[in-house]
């Protein structure tokens, strides 16, 4: 992952160049931006060559250097020219080094256990070359293939576990940097030597100022003030203990200034013939480590760019570009890297949108390998160790404590485990066992189901509210702006993903939706790492301008989806789907009625009913006016069926028993319907409580004035039976259709 998570949406960046052509003015800020860029990869990058070439590699420090900027430059001239972000800057990132030098360790190893006096350089040149060669193979035969979505399908634990080992390898390089030590149980005597504590407080303290200004400031330009300020305490600290510079190197404290950086390509036929290729098969898991890291670490990135400046980049055109840039990297003797949000970022954010911004970024790496030997010499160890400290500590935090937050209790302790069996037993037992672990946690978590039970539009699919005829025809007209989900099965990074596919698509062919329903009665549970497809569903969906109405959610994967951001503007939570389906039912009708509808009087829509004024006035007649209160019963189940009512305003509810002496609606009823109407005829005892969900206002007419008009009216009668068959039958006919709908 990257050195710089914690940079967020900087979209909205400064323009330092006005009053110059336009293309002037996008070349400076090019420039500029790819400069500032630049102070981080000078930075990281000495602080990476130490890393890697640490202990008994520490002689051949020119050669890491130069490595490391010819990768720098090399990647950012090739990423930058061909990535799918313009202003993209790649360089080697904090995990691809850490791998690396685990790599590099590793060889040095088994190379001194066959022979001490084995020459190193050649071998470990020849190592970091040919793994980036097959790292940047790897990546293009992921973007060829379409096969690099493939790693969002690791379970979210093996992948924190593996880069929170990478977190804590680089702690334990940067005590090896800082102290000449490596972090092993037989060299701990080592470490309570007064020097040796005094140079690990110092890079401590300076990570916690790293901690305290530039992790939460982002500066440009603070992380070089900041380090060219420890190293000025550093010097008149020593300067006030009467400590020369010579003296300070002697005790440790400096580094010894290498010589200048030297370029040497690996690939000599002498030098290939003297490899020691017994020791291959030892590090092949190491290779798979770096191949593996650099492939996440490019998908993860481009990810946390597009999120961060709103950009949506091309996975597949990100690994064929990165593994290009990697191959020629390696041919040149460097090693691995990839695309950088902090730098990319940090780019966009100075101005920089083209492609210049990389070839100034590429530059000035290249203008380091004649300056960094001599400026290595006057820096504490404890400043670039400190430095160190502070990015593998991060990346600790990040997959140890904050992860915590989004984890369950059995993919954290996952995590912790993968974490531990990497770094007692290295990466490939670590990943393997990883996997295990995380298909044995999703096989019990649930099995592979679709995670889409059926689909319905507000035309076919309505809330149980009777409606008039007029808001009937309004949602007939403009139903399809309703879309509804229903979910089920548990839900995890490839089926969320799935299902970020199928919106994006449902969008693309019915783009007069502008109300989005997911229904989560019938899903298990959300996994922590399908809150990122929720997050891109509901981007696609706000640049649309579609309302996400969510129904049915857990308290679980409500707190799932709360962790990223998911839930909040554009994101509406209704406990139940007929609720919500009214909700937007209403949103449609106020958008299409007039307010001259809701004003429609009592005589108005009694005479659309009877086509007869007249009739209208003899009904109104014999009616009783009712007004009722929220919450006030308006007939209770089993009372005599005495009377129906003609609902002119508000909102009535039919409730049935439900569990624990609570009720249950299954229907309500809004204004210009009526209720009642076949009791009133049959004379059977209620069914059903009725109670008023709103203030209301009802016209009720009783059995007497129904017999009433039987007798004195028998036009008016059948007027009124007819109506009442009509009623009925648009309510068998909207019953029909739900039943249709749930044997999909």
């Amino acid at each position: 992952m990257s050195e710089c998570q914690g940079v967020t949406d900087p979209a909205i960046g400064f323009d330092p160049v006005t009053r110059v052509s336009p293309s002037l003015k996008r070349a400076l800020n090019d420039i500029l931006g790819g400069t500032a860029a630049s102070v981080l990869t000078v930075t990281f990058g000495l602080s990476y060559a130490l890393l890697i070439f640490a202990g008994p590699l520490s002689p051949y420090l020119s050669y890491g250097i130069t490595a490391t900027f010819v990768s720098s430059a090399v990647l950012a001239v090739v990423i930058g020219l061909g990535s799918s972000l313009p202003f993209a800057i790649a360089a080697p990132d904090s995990s691809t080094a850490a791998v690396t030098g685990i790599l590099a360790a590793s060889l040095v190893e088994h190379v001194e256990a066959a022979n001490l006096s084995a020459p190193l350089l050649a071998p470990v040149l020849i190592t970091l070359g040919l793994s980036t060669v097959l790292t940047g193979i790897a990546l293009c035969g992921l973007g060829l293939t379409r096969m690099g979505r493939a790693i969002r399908y690791v379970p979210y634990p093996v992948v924190g576990g593996f880069l929170g080992a990478t977190g804590l390898l680089i702690v334990m390089g940067a005590i090896r940097v800082i102290t000449d030590h490596p972090m092993q149980f037989a060299t701990m005597l080592r470490f309570t030597n007064g020097t040796t504590l005094s140079e690990l407080g110092a890079a401590c303290a300076m990570a916690m100022v790293l901690y305290l200004t530039w992790h939460r400031s982002r500066s440009p330009f603070g992380l070089p003030i900041i380090l060219v300020g420890g190293v000025l305490t550093a010097h008149v600290a020593f300067w006030i203990s009467g400590i020369s510079p010579e003296a300070a190197r002697a005790l440790g404290w400096t580094f010894q200034p290498p010589p200048p950086a030297a370029f040497m390509l690996p690939w000599h036929i002498d030098d290939l013939a003297q490899y020691p290729w017994s020791t291959v098969p030892d590090l092949l898991g190491n290779v798979v480590a770096v191949i593996f890291v650099t492939a996440s670490s490019t998908l993860f990135n481009t990810t946390g760019i597009e999120v961060a400046v709103h950009r949506e980049a091309n996975l597949e055109r990100e690994l064929n570009v990165t593994g290009a840039a990697n191959i020629l990297t390696g041919a040149l003797g460097g090693y691995a890297g990839c695309i950088s949000v902090s730098r990319s970022v940090l780019n966009f954010s100075s101005g920089g949108r083209g492609r210049l911004s990389g070839l100034t970024g590429a530059a000035l790496s290249l203008l380091m390998l004649a300056i960094a030997p001599e400026l290595l010499g006057f820096i504490p160890k404890f400043v670039l160790g400190g430095l160190l400290l502070y990015l593998g500590a991060d990346q600790l935090h990040k997959w140890i404590i904050e992860s915590r937050k989004r984890l369950s209790k059995l993919e954290y302790l996952s995590l912790v485990a993968i974490i531990a069996i990497i770094v007692i037993w290295g990466f490939v037992p670590g990943i393997l066992i990883g996997v295990i672990i995380g298909c044995a946690t999703f096989a019990f978590s649930a099995a592979r189901v679709e995670s889409i039970k059926y689909s319905f539009d507000g035309a076919e699919y309505r809330s149980s509210l009777d409606r008039s005829r007029d808001d009937q025809e309004v949602l007939l007209a403009h139903g399809g702006k309703i879309q509804g989900l229903n979910l089920q099965s548990y839900l995890f990074f490839g089926s969320a993903n799935r299902l970020y596919q199928h919106v994006k698509q449902l969008l693309q062919e019915r783009p007069e939706c502008r109300y989005l329903l997911f229904d989560f009665k019938l899903v298990t549970g959300v996994d922590s790492s399908a809150a990122y497809s929720f997050a891109q569903i509901k981007r696609s969906a706000g640049d649309l301008g579609v309302e996400l109405i969510l129904v049915h959610l857990s308290a679980a994967a409500e707190k799932v989806l709360h962790s990223s951001d998911f839930i909040g503007d554009g994101a509406t939570l209704i406990p139940e789907l007929d609720r919500a389906l009214e909700w937007c039912e209403n949103e449609l009708i106020s958008q299409h009625q007039g307010l001259a509808q809701e004003t429609a009087s009592l005589r108005d829509w009694f005479t659309g009913i009877l086509d007869s004024e007249d009739d209208a006035d003899e009904l109104i007649r014999r009616c009783q006016r009712l007004e009722v209160e929220a919450g006030d019963i308006i007939v209770r189940a089993g009372d005599p069926a005495d009377s129906m009512h003609f609902i002119l305003d508000g909102r009535v509810g039919i409730m049935v028993p439900a569990e624990d002496d609570r009720t249950t609606r299954v229907r309500s009823l809004g204004r210009y319907t009526t209720i009642g109407e076949m009791g009133l005829v049959s004379q059977t005892p209620r069914s059903a409580t009725i109670q008023a969900e709103v203030d209301s206002v009802l016209y009720v007419l009783n059995t007497l004035q129904f017999d009433a008009i039987k007798e004195e009216d028998p036009a008016l009668s059948h007027k009124l039976l007819t109506y009442f068959v009509s009623v009925m039958a648009e309510r068998l006919t909207f019953a029909n259709r739900t039943i249709a709908v749930l044997r999909r």
